[in-house]
């Protein structure tokens, strides 16, 4: 199983936003053995958050050979021909390792801020989507209820060839599953919104779905994302992280965040990281709560070697 690693896009104290950080994180994962750097999306949250796609733009040179995903961007939000020509851009200027995943955003507070009903996200989700993996197949698409499509394709093209990748995150539930066999090219699941049992669940689910849809499910990829990670053989330290760090963000029971999450001492989270393994989770996108430099240098020396 492979591992990536969630640019620090917001803030866990006082620690701040910068390109230095950005960079380094980045340049840790790269040093570290990770597989990808990724980068998620609010135009709103409890902190302050950065902007996603200009993050992955900030670190093309920084990252090597790894892959840059975002996980996820909100295209019912941003629009799929804005955001094909990003994601296409950042294709083209780091070599074709993009890979596209995206959802329809689960708060309210994104969809405000724009204007647009959060009650109606799911079709106006579907609609993007369709447009989206055109545009990032390198054609015009088709306009639909929701969104206007260009008239040619959009130039320049995806470097990658067949195009971008484009994976949905899905939480598990069947109509998400069945979104993710209809449409995408790859699943991603939630790492503090299911166990290693329910993924595999879900994972027998969506090969169902896939062989409903005349698809093979034989090495469909998937991930899971936005494992929270702070690696600590001190007890105290660890759950101070949780619940003093990362449940007041998340406005979630810290004591079902301890047990779900790689926050605690190597075993635990050797523990956490194989029972998703066993249960065909093929990479894992880490998000350390602070120093990430540090924090993935650690799981680089200690961690990563014993999951090959």
């Amino acid at each position: 199983m492979q591992l990536g690693v969630h640019l620090p896009l917001m803030e866990f104290g006082d620690e701040g936003q910068s390109l230095e950080r950005i960079r380094g994180t980045a340049e840790a994962a790269r040093d570290s053995g990770f597989a990808a750097v990724s980068a998620n999306d609010h135009f709103l949250f409890s902190t302050p958050w950065l902007d996603g796609l200009t993050a992955l733009t900030s670190v093309i040179e920084h990252t090597g050979d790894l892959e840059l995903a975002t996980t996820i961007s909100l295209a019912a939000l941003r629009g799929p021909v804005p955001l094909a020509k990003s994601l296409t851009a950042i294709d083209l200027l780091s070599g074709g390792r993009v890979v596209a995943g995206v959802g329809p955003g689960s708060t309210h507070r994104d969809y405000d801020a724009v204007g647009i009903d959060f009650e109606g996200r799911w079709r106006r989700f579907d609609d993007a989507v369709r447009l989206l993996r055109s545009l990032l197949r390198g054609q015009a698409g088709e306009a639909n209820e929701s969104f206007a499509a260009p008239d040619e394709p959009l130039a320049p093209p995806p470097t990658r060839p067949g195009g971008i990748p484009l994976w949905i995150g899905s939480w598990g539930s069947p109509a998400g599953l069945r979104r993710v066999a209809r449409l995408a090219d790859g699943w991603l699941a939630s790492a503090y919104n299911t166990t290693p049992e329910e993924f595999a669940a879900a994972r027998s689910t969506l090969s169902e779905q896939l062989e409903a849809e005349g698809r093979s499910s034989e090495g469909y990829p998937n991930a899971l994302v936005t494992m929270w990670t702070w690696v600590t053989e001190d007890r105290a330290e660890a759950d101070r992280v949780v619940r003093e760090r990362l449940a007041p963000i998340l406005g979630r029971d810290p004591d079902e965040l301890s047990a779900r999450l790689c926050i605690g001492g190597a075993d635990h989270c050797l523990e956490v990281l194989g029972g998703y393994a066993a249960a065909g989770c093929q990479r894992i996108h880490l998000w350390p709560l602070g120093d990430e430099r540090p924090q993935l240098e650690l799981i680089g020396s200690t961690i990563l070697p014993q999951l090959s």
